[in-house]
């Protein structure tokens, strides 16, 4: 991942386009001196009871009022940012609210003081915002932590929380957090990708998303691996996006980020332990619990500890058609890492037992990465083929050939097929899902260009 440098006056100027420039030393201080006035002159607790809109306006009526008994040096512009910055102050999130307002920002990270952080377009970027001081920080993950229940202090100084659009928050604060306060906020995807946005990005080739989408709705077991930030759990909900409507979902996640559209969708999320350290409901609670449920599909967001076993077991006992996803860097390393996490969990099954178990319940196993381009791909699919000794055979399908990098950086490859016709194509024949033979044949010179 790469980070785009750049001077104070190179990001100040960069940012101005999206409204994300930084206040002078002056106009901070005058914003500091405006914001004390107004906690004197209004009570803050009283616009929780107001809409968002009417508590704004009222924030804006009264520092404009306040700012017409001075003679200020400052312009109309910099006038509606400090108000601006007030309202988000006292009503939001601070200087992140306009970062959460731009769509292109996929990741906020913020270290302290210093300047924050984005990831826009797979790359990190440095901007021109940063918090006032530590005080003020925690001051706004209070705020996020407090609104979900939950509560972060030097007993408890790591936290998960969620904001109001589901996007993801992570805090740590002192004596963990050496240089101050940090916060990273994995944002909710408000726009929801298809498998056509995949084709167009150059993510996915036309061939493999024909087969993925066959090979859901034959109700095959599928395990999603990749790095932190690969896209997982957006190829995650286009893959549950093929389900028949007909069919009952059940999601079992640590965090709710799936958008799923069928009509019939029971949604499951873990529950951290209270501050007596008990209520705690995990994963692998939900799971067992989920087959109690009646369920024709069980997605689970990500397995990483001890309900990856009762996840091959669910899969193993008629409930085919699963889908989740798992940390990896290959497809192998993602079958050794269910191996491990059963070991985890406390059950003492023999080596090539639980091998069997893995690769009579997952199917095909679909690898993505993040380059460097900052584009997510799928750079492999492979189909688990079963157990000879103790090994868990595996037949890549398709791959992404990597030929070299442009001049812009760009990473250039193509997709291509191995010429190995998957064991499963007569379980999609049978069910009426046949993707033809064709695909499966390695024609280079084909495929299309990414």
């Amino acid at each position: 991942m790469s980070m785009t440098p750049g001077t104070e006056g190179e990001l100040r100027a960069g940012w101005a386009s999206r409204g994300a420039v930084r206040l002078s030393r002056e106009e901070q201080e005058y914003k500091q001196k405006l914001f004390r006035k107004l906690v004197k002159v209004m009570d803050l607790t009283l616009l929780s009871t107001l809409d968002e809109r009417e508590a704004r306006l009222q924030v804006q009526q009264v520092c404009e009022s306040l700012m017409s008994k001075e003679s200020l040096p400052f312009n109309a512009g910099v006038r509606q940012r400090i108000v601006t910055e007030l309202q988000d102050e006292v009503l939001g999130l601070g200087p992140l609210e306009t970062l959460l307002a731009d769509k292109s920002v996929s990741d906020i990270l913020v270290n302290g003081t210093t300047p924050i952080y984005v990831e826009r377009h797979g790359k990190l970027e440095q901007t021109a915002l940063r918090f006032d001081s530590d005080a003020h920080l925690m001051s706004i993950i209070d705020r996020i932590v407090s609104s979900v229940g939950r509560r972060i202090d030097e007993s408890s100084p790591m936290v998960d929380a969620r904001l109001k659009d589901g996007s993801r928050v992570n805090a740590v604060i002192p004596p963990l957090a050496i240089d101050g306060p940090m916060l990273s906020i994995r944002r909710f995807a408000v726009e929801r990708l298809g498998i056509d946005s995949l084709i167009e990005y150059g993510s996915v080739s036309p061939e493999i998303a024909r087969l993925l989408e066959k090979v859901v709705k034959a109700r095959l077991n599928v395990l999603v691996s990749g790095g932190t930030g690969a896209g997982k759990t957006t190829l995650l909900n286009i893959l549950s996006s093929f389900i028949p409507h007909d069919e009952r979902i059940v999601t079992i996640e640590d965090s709710a980020e799936l958008q799923l559209q069928q009509p019939h969708v029971g949604r499951l999320e873990t529950r951290p332990p209270n501050i007596e350290g008990k209520g705690e409901i995990s994963q692998r609670d939900l799971v067992r619990n989920s087959l109690r449920m009646r369920p024709d599909r069980i997605i689970v967001g990500e397995v990483r500890g001890g309900e990856a076993f009762d996840m091959l077991q669910a899969m193993n006992t008629g409930h085919d058609g699963s889908l989740t996803t798992i940390h990896a860097n290959t497809p192998r390393d993602a079958l050794t890492r269910i191996e491990n996490m059963v070991a985890m969990s406390g059950y003492q099954l023999p080596p090539q037992a639980l091998r069997s178990q893995i690769a009579s319940a997952i199917d095909v196993v679909v690898q993505v990465e993040r380059q460097e381009d900052g584009v997510r791909r799928l750079v492999s699919v492979q189909e688990v083929n079963g157990q000879e000794g103790e090994i868990i055979t595996m037949s890549e399908i398709f791959r992404f050939d990597r030929e070299g990098v442009d001049a812009d950086g760009k990473v250039l490859g193509r997709y291509v097929a191995t010429g190995v016709v998957p064991g499963f194509h007569d379980h999609l024949k049978r069910r009426g899902y046949d993707p033809g033979l064709e695909i499966f044949q390695n024609a280079r010179g084909v495929r299309s260009w990414i």
